[in-house]
Parts: structure tokens; C-alpha cells; sequence
């Protein structure tokens, strides 16, 4: 096999020392790989570069494709990017792969069967950090799901089960309440889970989800779920094994893929050599499973297992019932070395099925046409000195066009026309303008001209009204593409 070239990066705190462990390891394995180095983190923020890694760096990464990156340390203080984040959004690394697995008795769990992948959408939802302060009170984030983005993620959640034998494959999501962007996903989930009829799935709510995972986490193989609920549930998911610290992640995209530890750089114990490798070397080993280096992925884990087993451990899980020495980061890999070739005895051997091994080929997005028809807009208004009623008469009073006023809501809630009085209001209202001619079926609303809809908001900017958002509502292919207010 030729040797493949990657990027290595050695981070910050204790990023050089368990990166130096993690490839001596890796070497002695038997991994085909050449290393090109570069820096990123502290060093390069704090000569100046607030995105944290350099142009040379960047033409290094795209020329190799694959990064095994240690922790780094982002500096305290406004200003600073977050790099993972740039690096997944840049190159298109959509897929955050955890693999969280229980190694009792050595590494004490509440939950010894424990073996969960979570596979957790890398570059949407609210993540895309978008945020607005609309008004004195209200301030908003924008949850963006798109439809190539939840097929690319799901897809490779049920090929990711195909290529390791994975049974099952769930889908977490809150689409009782957000039913247009989590409804989208839980909707392409069912549409792709039909194509892999040997593979079991289901749909949960991510609340019970999350609390059937901590609890009872043996029932759950796959779990394929949103950005943010994914950096939730794998941490949890993480620490019932035993330690965040032995977590590694891969984050996947199209020619690209970046492997790291889940921990941070924990420079408070930097440069004493008494940090615990595994979690890089979890990553590392990801990263032989993703380039088809199988064998040596297996004499890693297998080797690793062996060590745990023999009680060999770093003080971080030195326990007198279950560790015979505690040894030093150096020591530690030596002793993975050492066992190079060796299978465990209590933990299961780690073997991989390389003759149904494949690459996972993403999809590819063909973008469908779509009749799109403005029925009409929800303008955002904000005014802290009217009640629900006054500023209702007010905007009917302004309104002589094609459309009219059908309600407000204030934070979702409708309080006009005929609210609640018990309804706690906001300066933040959502005002939503239809056909004046409309009946009542919100199915079958008609088409407003999009004159109409700049005119009303020319009207009311110019009657002291201030509109800080404008959202259009549209019909795509006859379907609605908004949803109702609570209470309309």
C-alpha cells in the first residue's frame, strides 16, 4: 500500500506530548502514512491571526485531505474564531462521528454494555450563528436545516451502519414543535431508512431520547440527530462511558476529514508527561478506519485493550482495585507498543469485516424545482408602548392595499385579534399580513403581488412603525412553507 500523506497538527498544552505518543503508536502498527506538520491554535492566534491557522496552513490541508489534529487552546478574550468550527464550515466536514463505548471493569461506567455511535450533523442548525438583537428584549438565532444537508448527514448515518454491522439506526429530533426544520428531518430520515430494509430505525423525541440514552443507553446503536442536540447527547453519551477523555472524533465531508480527541488541551498539566493518550489516539484510530488501513486500526484497539487490561494505566484512571502500574505518557505507549500483535482476553477482539468494508460515498444533491407562490409576509415589529389590541387597531388602521392584518403573536403566542390577558407581551411582535380577500382555510390562501408587500412596509416605516424583520410566506409546489402561530 503506498503511503498516504496527512496533516498533523500538535496543538497546544498537552497536544505535543500524547500527539508524539499517538503516531509512535500508529507507526508500530503498521500505519502507511507520511505526516506533513503545521501549526494552529495559541500560537498563531496570538501572533495576530484571529482565525487561528495561516494561509500556508490551509494550502497544506486541502492538498492532503486528512488532519489528525491534537487539542489546541483558544486565548480568553473576544475576538478569537473558533478553528474546529472554521475547519468543519471551510472544507464541508457535515459528519461529526463519536463513538462512545464502555470499557468496564477497567474504566468504571454505570453502564458496562455501552456501545453508541452518534452521528451528529457538523455545519447547520443553530450553529450557523447567526443572531440578531431585534429589540429591547428580544433577541434571535436563526435554525437553518436544509434538505441537502439532513440527506448528506443521514445517509451516511445508515452507511456508516452498513459498513460496521451496526442493527439500528435512531433518529433524534424535536419535530412535535419545530415541524417545518425538524419535521424536515425526520421526514427525509424516513424516506432514506426505507432503502435500507435490513437496518432497523426509529424516530424519538430528543427530550426522552436523551433521557432513554443516559438511562438505558444499551437499547441505542446509531443515533443520527441535528447539530446541536448531537454536541449534547455525545458528550453525555461520552462521559456514561466512563471519561470524555477517551473519546475520539472523526468530522467527515467530501475529500476531507479531520480526526481529533474529544478533551481539550489542558494546559495545566502541560509539559509534565502525565497526560493520557487515548482519546487522540481513539481519533487516530477513526482515521486507519476511514483510509482503509483496517489491520492496523485493529492492532491499535486490540493493543490498547491489552494494555487496559493489564492494568497498565495513566494516573487519570489509576485505580488500586482495577491498575497494577501507573506509568507516565511515554510509558503508556510503550506499553500499547510493547503489546503490539496481542488480542484481549476479557475485552472483545477488534476485527474488522474488510471484505464488506467500503469508502461511504456521499449523496449528491440534485436540487428539485419547486413552484414557489407569496401568499403573503410576517413583518416584525418592535414597539413597547401599545397593547396587543392598540397595535392591532393601529396596523388596521394603515392597512388599505391588497393585504390586511390576520394576527399577532408575541413570541409565537396569538394575542390579537381575541387573545389572553394573561399572556405575558414582549416589545417583539409578529405581525402577519395575508389577502384581504383570504378565506379561512390556510391551505387555500391566495397569491399576493410582491408590490403589495413592499408598499404596506414603505407605508407603515413611514408612519413611525418600526419593522425590524421581514419574513415572506410562500407556498412551495402547493405545501405550506411556514408555520401556523400557537393559537391560530
Amino acid at each position: 500500500m503506498a503511503k498516504k500523506r496527512i496533516t498533523v497538527a500538535k496543538g497546544d498544552g498537552i497536544g505535543p506530548e500524547i500527539m508524539d505518543a499517538t503516531l509512535r503508536i500508529i507507526e508500530a502498527a503498521g500505519a502507511e502514512l507520511e505526516y506533513d506538520f503545521i501549526d494552529v491554535g495559541e500560537k498563531v492566534y496570538l501572533s495576530g491571526n484571529t482565525a487561528g491557522i495561516t494561509n500556508e496552513s490551509w494550502d497544506t490541508l486541502r492538498r492532503n485531505k486528512i488532519f489528525l489534529k491534537a487539542p489546541i487552546t483558544t486565548p480568553q478574550g473576544g475576538g478569537y474564531k473558533s478553528l474546529n468550527v472554521t475547519i468543519r464550515k471551510s472544507l464541508g466536514l457535515f459528519a461529526n462521528i463519536r463513538p462512545c463505548k464502555s470499557h468496564a471493569p477497567f474504566i468504571d461506567s454505570k453502564h458496562p454494555l455501552m456501545d453508541t455511535v452518534i452521528v451528529r450533523e457538523n455545519e447547520e442548525d443553530l450553529y450557523a450563528g447567526i443572531e440578531h438583537r431585534q429589540t429591547t428584549d428580544v433577541f434571535q438565532c436563526l435554525k437553518l436545516i436544509s434538505i441537502p444537508g439532513t440527506r448528506k448527514i443521514i445517509r451516511y448515518a445508515f452507511e456508516y451502519a452498513k459498513v460496521y454491522n451496526r442493527r439500528k439506526v435512531t433518529c433524534m429530533v424535536k419535530d412535535n414543535i419545530m415541524k417545518l426544520s425538524d419535521g424536515l428531518f425526520s421526514n427525509v430520515f424516513r424516506e432514506i431508512a426505507a432503502e435500507y430494509p435490513d437496518i432497523e430505525s426509529e424516530i424519538r423525541i430528543i427530550d426522552i431520547g436523551a433521557a432513554l440514552l443516559a438511562d438505558h443507553p444499551e437499547k441505542f446503536d446509531v443515533v443520527v440527530t441535528l447539530n446541536l442536540y448531537g454536541d449534547i447527547i455525545s458528550d453525555i453519551a461520552a462521559q456514561l462511558t466512563g471519561s470524555v477523555g477517551f473519546g475520539g472524533s472523526s468530522n467527515i465531508g467530501d475529500g476531507f476529514a479531520m480526526f481529533e480527541a474529544v478533551h481539550g488541551s489542558a494546559p495545566d498539566i502541560a509539559g509534565q508527561n502525565i497526560a493520557n493518550p487515548s482519546g487522540l489516539l481513539a481519533g487516530a484510530e477513526l482515521m486507519l478506519q476511514h483510509l482503509g488501513q483496517l489491520e492496523a486500526a485493529e492492532r491499535v484497539s486490540n493493543a490498547w485493550r491489552t494494555t487496559i487490561e493489564d492494568g497498565i494505566h495513566t494516573g487519570d484512571i489509576y485505580n488500586p482495585q482495577n491498575s497494577k502500574m501507573q506509568v507516565c505518557t511515554k510509558e503508556f505507549a510503550d506499553a500499547v507498543i510493547e503489546r503490539m500483535g496481542k488480542t484481549p482476553r476479557q475485552f472483545a477482539t477488534v476485527e474488522y469485516d474488510k471484505d464488506s468494508y467500503h469508502v461511504i460515498d456521499f449523496e449528491k444533491y440534485d436540487r428539485p424545482t419547486a413552484a414557489k407562490t407569496l401568499v403573503g409576509s410576517d413583518l416584525f415589529i418592535d414597539d413597547s408602548t401599545c397593547t396587543p389590541d392598540e397595535l392591532g387597531q393601529k396596523l388596521e388602521s394603515l392597512t388599505d392595499g391588497e393585504l390586511k392584518l390576520k394576527m399577532i403573536t408575541n413570541r409565537g403566542v396569538k394575542v390579537y385579534p381575541n387573545g389572553l390577558p394573561e399572556t405575558f407581551c414582549t416589545d417583539h411582535w409578529r405581525c402577519r399580513f395575508v389577502h384581504k380577500e383570504n378565506p379561512k382555510d390556510v391551505k387555500q390562501m391566495k397569491e399576493v403581488s410582491r408590490t403589495s408587500v413592499s408598499e404596506l412596509l414603505s407605508k407603515l416605516l413611514n408612519n413611525g412603525v418600526d419593522v425590524v424583520k421581514t419574513e415572506n410566506l410562500y407556498y412551495f409546489d402547493g405545501e405550506l412553507g411556514f408555520s401556523l402561530g400557537q393559537g391560530e
